[in-house]
């Protein structure tokens, strides 16, 4: 039996266009509404996620998945956190997400981004303090119904987080499959600690990122924002 056969009635340009849609269509989502979604359905996306490939399929992937009270007292120790200076500035990363000197063309995409959400939020570039609340809604999970945390034995090599993203990239476009949205988010990694005593994650695994996903609220201006791609050509190089 060959299982990479499409469903029926599903070829040619069909198919082509449902992958095209479920890869183009995600887009970091900043407001969820409240609507439930079934332990089912999650269960089903991780599930279609888990097929993304992994070196000598070690499928190094593992997922606390948090809804209603334990996701709502996470999210409280988080913000309360979040908001006192002096006891954020004890949480630090465990490892660099990003580079510890911003350089061009990444400088200029990443203030790109920034800006345009703040725009359409209304948040002006000299307001700190609504810039500290907006990214506080992180700790929230922006109010989706169901957050999702991700973590890696230490163990584990660099090439682990190679496969561990395609298995994320996996996860969101299943989501939107299902008419779902996701935010995959680096910026709970700042508070790992708070997560390892929340969830009891062992000190053997590493915090890799978060995500939410739920429905989004396209009333909200912050999913408005449409970040902008480089064409083919700026990044690849043909030979032959």
């Amino acid at each position: 039996m060959d299982d990479r056969k499409p469903p029926q009635g599903l070829t040619g340009e069909a198919l082509r266009a449902a992958v095209d849609f479920a890869i183009t269509s995600r887009r970091s989502i900043r407001a969820f509404l409240p609507t439930p979604v079934a332990r089912e359905e999650v269960e089903a996306i991780l599930a279609v996620a888990s097929r993304a490939p992994s070196g000598t399929n070690t499928q190094p992937w593992k997922v606390h998945v948090l809804t209603g009270e334990p996701k709502a007292r996470l999210s409280a120790a988080l913000l309360a956190a979040h908001a006192d200076p002096a006891v954020a500035a004890t949480h630090v990363e465990e490892w660099d997400y990003y580079p510890r000197e911003w350089v061009p063309p990444y400088l200029d995409r990443r203030r790109k981004m920034g800006w345009e959400l703040y725009r359409l939020l209304g948040i002006e570039k000299i307001d700190r303090a609504r810039m500290h609340a907006q990214h506080g809604r992180n700790y929230a999970f922006f109010d989706a119904p169901v957050g999702l945390v991700f973590t890696i034995d230490r163990i584990m090599g660099r090439g682990s987080l190679l496969d561990y993203g395609t298995f994320l990239e996996a996860v969101m476009v299943a989501a939107r499959a299902r008419g779902l949205d996701t935010c995959p988010q680096a910026a709970l990694m700042q508070y790992h600690r708070i997560f390892a005593e929340q969830l009891s994650i062992p000190a053997s695994e590493m915090m890799v990122c978060g995500m939410s996903l739920g429905h989004a609220d396209m009333s909200r201006p912050e999913n408005g924002i449409h970040t902008g791609r480089e064409p083919v050509d700026a990044f690849t190089t043909w030979h032959g």
